[in-house]
């Protein structure tokens, strides 16, 4: 006989493991950088910067997004038809902090487009942008998991690498060259 498994929105708060440990650990686990853009009824642009993104499916391609429940993004992407993830190169750091923060024009400096046909805005020299299909909400403790199902994706060239996030601090992929100095292992 099977236990069934507990919702992650259904857990106590109490009596869970050491937040700062958690927080430390996940801070070791190198991410790519990216903002989130979608588009409200209005017309309206809106965005934030996510490092919690994975490939959930080859067969139908789907990926995840975690949002905050706090965000201010959160009432449009809950409703939007569809949004497009951009992932950030090397030297898009002012862009990862200026998607971060509160009670700033994301959009201002420009720099974003629409795919052809319409539909959330894409970061012109992003290192990737794909086009997803909204297609569920997962809520998921302090966060939910925005379901896409994949549309598009637009390259820009590949010679920067992607812009990462490790140990609560902006890198690239040059962090994970050996050093010069560092001898064999054994």
């Amino acid at each position: 006989m099977t236990t069934p498994r507990r919702h992650a929105d259904n857990l106590p708060a109490s009596g869970v493991p050491d937040a700062r440990v958690f927080r430390e650990a996940m801070s070791r686990l190198a991410a790519a950088v990216t903002i989130v853009t979608a588009q409200d009824e209005a017309g309206g642009y809106w965005g934030f910067t996510a490092t919690s993104v994975t490939s959930a499916s080859l067969d139908p391609p789907l990926l995840l997004v975690g949002i905050s429940r706090t965000s201010s993004c959160r009432p449009v992407f809950r409703t939007a038809s569809e949004f497009t993830v951009n992932i950030l190169k090397e030297g898009h750091q002012h862009l990862a902090r200026r998607f971060a923060a509160s009670g700033v024009d994301r959009f201002a400096e420009g720099g974003f487009t629409q795919w052809p046909g319409g539909g959330a805005p894409c970061l012109v020299d992003a290192h990737v942008s794909m086009r997803c299909e909204a297609l569920d909400v997962i809520p998921m403790g302090d966060h939910e998991m925005l379901v896409g199902g994949f549309v598009e994706a637009r390259f820009s060239c590949l010679k920067d690498g992607p812009l990462l996030w490790y140990r609560r601090d902006f890198g690239s992929s040059s962090l994970f060259q050996p050093e010069a100095d560092a001898g064999q292992l054994g």
